[in-house]
């Protein structure tokens, strides 16, 4: 059963991924390249907070970062090699204990574990920036070379989008390393990965008893380590809102050189799910990985869209919160990683993960997410807001207020307590909302509680027309490309 996990990697891993049973990894960690990679380096100066926000929340020197070099330097579990220890300890004085050591270290844990769970056969592929590219290196071939393994290809992923500058030249490359755990047992699928000629060359045939068969170079040519493969735009039919989303072309590469049918394919950094979409549409088995219920949530979605409501059926979620104690839990969490992910959760959760999550830092206006549904005439808006503290009958008007604020036609209140009848009493007392399509008229404001969520499994039931179509549209495609890999 494909396997999906809400929780750090680093635990999961851990916890849950025995040793060498898994064929492929591929990881996109995190690491905000806009920042100035000057003040990372030498620790000097005012981080711009607004662009390094996502690097700070996940590597900054902590308790965590503390505790993570302690277990490096200790050879927690015995999984580190005697040159991880020897690198880590030599960058102390030469990065100091800064974000960008912090992003180091937890690194080095994490590839730790990920050539522990690989098969002997396996292949692992570390998707970067040139910002830290260097470093990570460095730390691969500490953990891989050192114990049998091999540094295979440093691949440039090539794009033309975006602006350019007139003072560099413009950057237009990730980096993605690819390693293997043995230097002679793999698996590389070359024929499936083959590329077409970039001009017409002439065709040879090799006659055997009179018939002429093609030589295998026809087939295509075999993909340098400079890959041309598209970014994502804005307006791209991929895009689901995820920041990082990669494109599909790039992980059906990766995945159908290195991993065949029925292989156990690993992301321990989910973001938006590509991997595992082109892992279960190449008939691939899957682990996924991520410490955002967002991830997890459009994962889930993107899953559903593509493959059918009965593929929630084959997964096994773990790490996600299944009764009101492991709610509490997480709402309680003051890490600066997940403290938003209470809100998340019950958003995602209450809408079958159709709602969009408001990102906004700082104060967020109370709605914690959005959810658009088909009115008579135009579009209309949901408004959804959380709360894991005492509530009261002030919380329903000033949800009233942005009701107006918004022009949304209806508001969810997602409370972990009760509510009081005062409550009960002033969201009836906002009156109805009436559609033809619905039998029956909807309270302008419902009140829904986390026990109503997780026992009872109440939903937003509101139908969305326009994702039916989508998803039937997607379902189709899926099934015309299944059929094309089986001709």
């Amino acid at each position: 059963m494909n396997k999906l996990f809400y929780g750090d990697n680093l635990e999961v891993l851990r916890r849950y991924v025995k040793d060498e049973t898994v064929d492929l990894c591929y990881i996109d960690p995190p690491f905000n390249s806009k920042r100035n990679y000057n003040q990372i380096y030498n620790n000097i100066g005012q981080e711009d907070k607004a662009q390094a926000q996502a690097f700070i929340d996940i590597w900054t020197w902590d308790d965590r970062a503390n505790q993570g070099l302690l277990e490096i330097q200790e050879n927690y579990l015995g999984h580190f090699t005697s040159q991880s220890i020897d690198l880590i300890n030599g960058l102390i004085p030469v990065l100091k204990k800064g974000p960008l050591l912090a992003y180091l270290v937890g690194m080095t844990l994490r590839i730790a574990e990920i050539h522990r769970v690989l098969k002997p056969t396996g292949s692992f592929y570390l998707h970067c920036d040139p910002t830290a590219s260097h470093y990570l290196k460095l730390v691969l071939d500490a953990i891989f070379c050192s114990q049998g393994g091999d540094f295979i290809n440093e691949i440039s992923w090539c794009y033309g989008s975006g602006g350019a500058s007139k003072s560099h030249f413009s950057k237009k490359h990730d980096v993605i390393f690819l390693y293997r755990k043995s230097v002679k047992n793999f698996t590389f699928n070359v024929d499936e990965v083959r590329e077409a000629y970039s001009s017409p060359e002439k065709v040879e045939h090799k006659i055997i008893n009179g018939k002429a068969y093609k030589r295998k170079h026809d087939l295509g040519r075999i993909p340098f380590d400079w890959w041309q493969i598209p970014i994502l735009t804005n307006t791209a039919k991929e895009r689901l809102g995820y920041p990082t989303q990669k494109p599909e072309a790039l992980l059906e590469r990766i995945i159908k050189a290195s991993s065949n049918e029925n292989d156990v394919i690993l992301d321990a950094f989910l973001g938006g799910g590509t991997t595992l979409s082109i892992a279960q549409r190449l008939k691939r088995q899957w682990i996924g990985i991520d410490i955002t219920y967002r991830s997890i949530g459009i994962t889930l979605k993107r899953l559903q869209d593509s493959f059918g409501e009965e593929i929630l059926d084959t997964i096994q979620l773990s790490g996600i919160p299944k009764d009101v104690e492991s709610a509490i839990a997480l709402s309680l969490k003051k890490d600066d990683r997940t403290r938003k992910e209470f809100e998340t959760w019950a958003v995602l959760t209450y809408s079958n993960n159709r709602a969009i999550i408001n990102d906004k830092k700082g104060k967020d206006q109370g709605i914690d997410g959005i959810a658009y549904f088909q009115g008579e005439k135009t579009q209309e808006k949901i408004i959804l807001q959380v709360k894991s503290g005492k509530v009261g009958a002030h919380d329903i008007r000033d949800l009233q207020g942005v009701l107006t604020l918004e022009n949304a036609a209806i508001g969810i209140f997602i409370t972990l307590q009760n509510p009081t009848k005062d409550m009960i009493t002033t969201a009836k007392s906002a009156g109805i909302y009436q559609h033809k399509l619905y039998g029956q008229p909807l309270d302008k404001i419902q009140i829904v509680t986390i026990e109503e969520i997780l026992e009872q499994q109440k939903r937003l039931d509101i139908k969305f027309s326009f994702e039916v179509l989508k998803s039937a549209e997607k379902q189709q495609q899926i099934k015309a490309d299944q059929m094309k890999l089986e001709l």
